[in-house]
C-alpha cells in the first residue's frame, strides 16, 4: 500500500527521471550530425557507423551535504555508438571498510580507486541526492578519443585502478583533469598554468565546508602556511566545479591550422534544489575571540578563590583545557614528524597548542590537594605562555603568511591566563604560609 506522502514523491521522482532522459537527449542533439545515433540501448549493434567516433564528456558533479561531498566530483564520459555503451569513469571511489583505512587515512596514505559505470546510473544516483549535474562535450579529434577510451579502460583494470589519494595535488578532479591534459598534449596546462586566481586551497577549503564549524576548527589547526600559498588555475583544478569552468577557456587546434573551444556544447542536466556553492569565508576571528577569553576570563577569576568549589573547578578548567590544547599538540607534532600530510607542516600551531599543555594538565591536578602549585607546573606555564608569545612573534615579525588569525585568538589568552593563574595562587599560598 503506498501512503498519500509517497504518492506524492511518485511524479515528482518520475518527472526527474523523465527531465534527465529529454536533457540526454537534447544534448546528443546537439552534438555535429555525424555524431548523432539512436541509444544503444536501442539500435541494434550491426546498424552502426564503424566510422562514427565515441563522444567525450566532462561531467561534473556539485557539492553534497556530507564532508565527503562538500567538494563536488567529476567524471569522464565516453559514449561509444559502436560498442553501444555510455561508461562514466571516476576517480572517486574509497570505501571505509577497506583495510587498514583508519591508518591510512591518518598517515596521509589513503587508496582511492578508479572505476567505471554506467552513466545512466551515475547520473540517477546524484539525481536521488539532489546534486547538481553539469556536462561538457569535448573537441577531441577522433584519434585523441579512442586514445583516451583506451587508456581510461586500461586504468580501470584491477590492478591498475588504485591510486595514493592527495586532497589537493592527486584526487578524483585532478586525475580527470590530468587524463584530459595527456590526450591534448599539455593544451590544458599550458592554458590554466601561471594563471593566478587570488585564491588558497585554505579559502577553497574553507568556503566549501561552511556551516560545518568542527570541520571549519580542524581545518584551520592543521592547515599549514603551505595552504595559504595563492594557486593558480591548473591547481585550482582540484575542484570539479573550478575545472569546468578552466575547461571554457582552453583552445584546441581544429585540424584545419586553427583552433576551437576545447568545450563544444554545455548542457545542465539537473540542478539541485538546495543552497547555492558558498563563494566567500566569512570571518570566524570574533567568535574564537570570545571563547578563548572565556577561559582565560575563568581561569583567573577561579585562581582569586583558591579554596573549595572554586579549587575544583579551577582544575577542572586548567586541566581540561591542557589536557585538550595539548592533545592536539602531539597531533601535529606527530604529523609533522611521521605522516605524509605534506600540507599538515611545518604548522605555526604547534607553538599556540604546545604539546607541553599535556604535561601541564597533568601538573595541575595536585591543585587538589594542595595550595601552592608544583614548581614544575610554574615551569610549564612559563614554557607554554612563551611558546604561543612566540607564536605571535611568528605571525607578526617572521613573514609567514599562516592564516590563522582564528587559532591565536582562541589559544593565546588561555595560554597567558594558565601562567597568571599558577603565579596568583602561589604568591598567595606563600603569604599565608607561616614563616
Amino acid at each position: 500500500m503506498i501512503s498519500p506522502h509517497s504518492r506524492a514523491l511518485v511524479p515528482t521522482v518520475l518527472s526527474r527521471r523523465l527531465a534527465l532522459s529529454g536533457l540526454v537527449v537534447l544534448l546528443c542533439a546537439a552534438a555535429p550530425p555525424v555524431r548523432q545515433v539512436v541509444s544503444p540501448a536501442v539500435q541494434p549493434r550491426d546498424t552502426l557507423d564503424p566510422a562514427v567516433s565515441p563522444q567525450i564528456f566532462l561531467v561534473t558533479i556539485g557539492p553534497g551535504e556530507q564532508v565527503w561531498e562538500r567538494f563536488g566530483h567529476n567524471a569522464i564520459w565516453v559514449r561509444d555508438p559502436n560498442a553501444g555503451t555510455d561508461v562514466a569513469y571516476n576517480w572517486g571511489m574509497f570505501s571505509f571498510d577497506q583495510e587498514g583505512f583508519l591508518l591510512r587515512l591518518l598517515r596521509g596514505t589513503m587508496l582511492y580507486w578508479m572505476a567505471p559505470s554506467p552513466i545512466e546510473q551515475m547520473t540517477e544516483s546524484y539525481v536521488a541526492a539532489n546534486r547538481s549535474i553539469g556536462v561538457q562535450e569535448l573537441a577531441l579529434t577522433a584519434d585523441q578519443k579512442v586514445e583516451l577510451q583506451r587508456t581510461l579502460a586500461l586504468n580501470a583494470r584491477p590492478e591498475n585502478a588504485y591510486y595514493r589519494y592527495d586532497y589537493y595535488r592527486d584526487n578524483c578532479s585532478t586525475r580527470v583533469r590530468d587524463a584530459l591534459d595527456r590526450v591534448l598534449d599539455g593544451r590544458v596546462r599550458a592554458a590554466l598554468e601561471g594563471v593566478p586566481t587570488g585564491a588558497t586551497y585554505r579559502f577553497h577549503t574553507l568556503r566549501l565546508l561552511e556551516g560545518m564549524p568542527l570541520m571549519y576548527a580542524g581545518i584551520q589547526v592543521v592547515l599549514s602556511r603551505k595552504a595559504d600559498l595563492e594557486i593558480d588555475r591548473w591547481e585550482e583544478g582540484f575542484i570539479p566545479v573550478k575545472l569546468m569552468e578552466a575547461l571554457r577557456d582552453v583552445w584546441v587546434p581544429d585540424g584545419s591550422g586553427g583552433e576551437t573551444p576545447l568545450v563544444i556544447t554545455e548542457h545542465e542536466l539537473y540542478r539541485s534544489t538546495g543552497p547555492p556553492e558558498p563563494t566567500t569565508v566569512p570571518g570566524q576571528v570574533l567568535g574564537y575571540l570570545v571563547l578563548g577569553v572565556s577561559i582565560a576570563v575563568a581561569l583567573l577569576l577561579l585562581s582569586a578563590r583558591p579554596n573549595g568549589w572554586a579549587r575544583v573547578s579551577l582544575v577542572l578548567v586548567a586541566g581540561g583545557w591542557s589536557l585538550i590544547a595539548g592533545t592536539v599538540g602531539v597531533v601535529l607534532l606527530g604529523a609533522w614528524l611521521f605522516t605524509d600530510h605534506v600540507f599538515w607542516y611545518p604548522n605555526a600551531n604547534v607553538l599556540l597548542f604546545n604539546p607541553f599543555l599535556l604535561v601541564l594538565g597533568v601538573l595541575v591536578l595536585p591543585l587538589l590537594v594542595r595550595a601552592e602549585p608544583l614548581r614544575w607546573a610554574v615551569t610549564m606555564g612559563v614554557i607554554v605562555a612563551g611558546m604561543s608569545l612566540l607564536g605571535v612573534a611568528v605571525k607578526v615579525f617572521s613573514g609567514v603568511d599562516q592564516q590563522n588569525g582564528e587559532i591565536l585568538a582562541l589559544t593565546l589568552p588561555p595560554n597567558l591566563a594558565l601562567l597568571g593563574a599558577l603565579l596568583r595562587l602561589r604568591a598567595s599560598a606563600r603569604a599565608t604560609s607561616p614563616p
